[in-house]
């Protein structure tokens, strides 16, 4: 009914800046993610944390929320500046969060650490035996933990 009323005064329904986006929506706009489907697939896994908490994706992002994010191997802790539920530049996507130093110099670290580890393994002849992969899969769990 309403939106019959809308299309006969001629207005849009239009997104204020005061409404506070879905958590997927701003990982996909802050660039986090490639598509907001990913953004909600890590959500749902318990792979961002709102303020410490598990969320879902429809949970509303808040400024000076504290966001952990895990992408991979990496962790993000990052503290939400602005609200924006539109994909923009990478530019304008790094303004919308600002990370921690603590998480900035752990993510390089780890960066660095595991570029020498790749460059130190032998390279691979062939394709490995499903005994082989399983102690490389193995070995890599441990190696994170």
């Amino acid at each position: 009914m309403r939106h019959a009323q809308q299309q006969e005064t001629g207005m849009t329904a239009i997104q204020t800046e005061d409404s506070t986006p879905r958590i997927d929506k701003w990982l996909w706009a802050a660039r986090f993610f490639k598509t907001r489907a990913l953004a909600a697939q890590a959500v749902t896994g318990g792979k961002v944390k709102v303020n410490g908490e598990r969320v879902k994706p429809a949970r509303a992002v808040r400024l000076d929320d504290a966001l952990n994010i895990h992408i991979g191997p990496y962790e993000y802790l990052v503290r939400v500046r602005a609200l924006s539920a539109r994909r923009g530049p990478a530019t304008q996507a790094a303004l919308l969060y600002e990370e921690s130093e603590t998480s900035k110099t752990a993510r390089q670290a780890l960066a660095s650490r595991l570029s020498a580890e790749a460059r130190s393994a032998p390279p691979a002849e062939g394709r490995l035996s499903k005994k082989e992969r399983r102690q490389v899969i193995q070995f890599k769990k441990t190696r994170i933990e």
